[in-house]
């Protein structure tokens, strides 16, 4: 099982916006990512620095949001709606895409579900809820 550390996830990141820049091929994955990179132009700066991005720190309690977590959490839902786990959540992303006429906001709400049911999770000592982040995508519609 791969488990990138969060040096390997900023490098990832970073390596993929420059080969974007640079106009060079990209691997699947790297497309996925460059697509949502294209998504949050506000996190162009941050990307484009990658010794920075390497040190910086992002705080639960920060100012900013941290880049590298969006968008691992984008390409995290993108893949359970490709394989639609938790089942369901490819229908619901569709259903949740067609009401707010944007992909991209369907996979922002959808990613504050994913959130909750991490924190909650997390904060419970249990495994993460599949069914309870259902349950909240479905509140979402």
């Amino acid at each position: 099982m791969f488990n990138p550390s969060s040096d390997d996830v900023r490098r990832f990141f970073c390596e993929t916006f420059r080969k974007q820049r640079a106009n060079q091929i990209l691997t699947p994955l790297e497309t996925m990512a460059s697509d949502w990179i294209r998504h949050h132009p506000e996190y162009h700066d941050v990307l484009s620095d990658v010794e920075t991005a390497l040190t910086r720190d992002y705080q639960v309690d920060g100012a900013q949001a941290n880049p590298f977590l969006h968008l691992s959490m984008h390409l995290s839902i993108d893949e359970q709606i490709s394989i639609d786990q938790p089942p369901g959540i490819r229908a619901l992303a569709t259903e949740l895409t067609l009401k707010r006429d944007d992909a991209h906001a369907a996979q922002h709400d959808i990613m504050e579900c994913l959130g909750e049911m991490i924190w909650n999770a997390q904060r419970t000592g249990t495994p993460p809820d599949g069914l309870a982040y259902i349950d909240a995508i479905k509140r979402r519609l």
